[in-house]
């Protein structure tokens, strides 16, 4: 059974280090999505009320192991203080002279942030005994350790599967909430039940297919990933997205899926564009016209069509459970997001759980104007979620009691 914060007993005056997922995108040392910075919040709250001296450790992007200025944590330090309402000490190193200052300068209900973990090369070490050196390290920060970064449960790395192993630990209550959304997705889903699935490519969601077919109802495809489905069915897809080795793969799942009786429900049209970029021409095509077009077999497809985008926003809304991972089209231009912006539409008129999985989705329903509140559940959980629904094990869940 997982480990919650209860099983921690009183909190009060003890250090707490609390693994969170900060890994915010960044764009010139700003931060343009602060989404999984409020999703810290509720567990960061809960253990500063109750007199916790809180030591926050986290990653951002992806440094070679030493540090990288471009990768600080210090914006989100920032931010976090914001927030809260409260100072947050920063410290500028994980586990050296700063981070000791830092912890040793806390007093009862206070909060600091070390720099980035992965500044340090212990923490995504293949080395067992390194990265264990790095946990070590750490838990000398800490009477007790709080998982709450879904985002990084499936990786073996030092802060996520190490350091749970060295001192008291429990989950905090973004982990629980997470858990409890993804088994009601896997386990007992209310019905109608449709998964829609999007991004760029087919073979990063081919495990979450397999799984998921026999438990929904409908399975509607969107994104890059839609070209490869059409490719299968003999239609062609000019200088589209295509991933030519997944295509046996794709019919053997469409076989699948008709014997099972589950709808799988591909565009009808897609928006042709004659190259990617926002400004690039463009025009609405049925999927057995790609290539006829002024672009000819050089046009790209980089969005569903509206006939597409209202047969999906109508089968969303006619369902109870709802799962959404990756968005319709490029979503970034805006002649291009209109496919994306629909589907999230469609999302906030589901009458019982609609959840919004993955960063790139979750990017995109902020970008395009919509708030967290509109939908069920705002998943921050990204390939970890995905590897849930494959039903993988995840080593991060596993140290905290956790069995699937």
């Amino acid at each position: 059974m997982l480990r919650t914060l209860e099983s921690l007993g009183s909190l009060s005056g003890k250090r707490v280090v609390v693994r969170c997922d900060l890994n915010v995108p960044l764009k010139d040392g700003v931060i343009t999505d602060d989404g999984r910075v409020r999703a810290s919040l509720p567990t960061l709250n809960a253990l500063l009320n109750a007199g916790a001296r809180v030591v926050v450790i986290s990653h951002l992007g992806r440094p070679k192991g030493a540090p990288d200025a471009q990768y600080s944590l210090a914006p989100v330090a920032q931010r976090l203080s914001e927030l809260l309402g409260s100072p947050v000490t920063f410290a500028s190193d994980t586990v050296g002279q700063g981070a000791r200052d830092a912890v040793d300068g806390l007093a009862d209900g206070q909060i600091a942030l070390l720099e980035n973990l992965r500044f340090n090369p212990g923490e995504t070490s293949k080395d067992d005994a390194e990265r264990r050196a790095f946990a070590e390290q750490l838990a000398a920060f800490g009477d007790a350790f709080v998982s709450d970064g879904f985002g990084v449960v499936h990786r073996k790395q030092a802060s996520v599967y190490d350091l749970p192993q060295l001192l008291p630990s429990a989950a905090g209550t973004l982990i629980a909430e997470e858990l409890d959304v993804l088994e009601r997705l896997t386990a007992k889903p209310e019905r109608p039940y449709a998964v829609v699935l999007g991004g760029s490519k087919v073979s990063d969601k081919l495990g979450v297919i397999g799984h998921l077919l026999p438990r929904v109802d409908a399975l509607l495809i969107g994104g890059g990933m839609l070209f490869t489905f059409l490719a299968a069915l003999g239609h062609k897809v000019g200088s589209s997205l295509l991933e030519e080795d997944q295509i046996d793969t794709v019919k053997k799942y469409l076989a699948n899926a008709e014997e099972l009786g589950v709808d799988i429900l591909l565009p009808e049209d897609v928006v042709v564009a004659a190259s990617f970029a926002a400004d690039a021409d463009h025009v609405v095509r049925d999927v057995d016209a790609i290539e006829d077009t002024p672009y000819g077999d050089k046009g790209i497809g980089l969005d569903i069509g509206p006939k597409t985008a209202a047969a999906f926003a109508e089968r969303i809304s006619a369902s109870t459970t709802v799962f959404w991972n990756g968005p319709m089209g490029v979503f970034e231009f805006d002649a291009f997001a209109a496919g994306t912006k629909t589907v999230a539409e469609a999302l906030t008129t589901v009458k019982g759980l609609s959840v919004v999985g993955g960063g790139d989705s979750a990017a995109a329903i902020r970008a395009l104007g919509f708030s967290d509140d509109q939908f069920g559940h705002i998943s921050t959980g990204g390939g970890a979620s995905l590897e849930f629904l494959e039903g993988k094990r995840l080593p991060g869940l596993e140290v905290l009691g956790w069995q699937q």
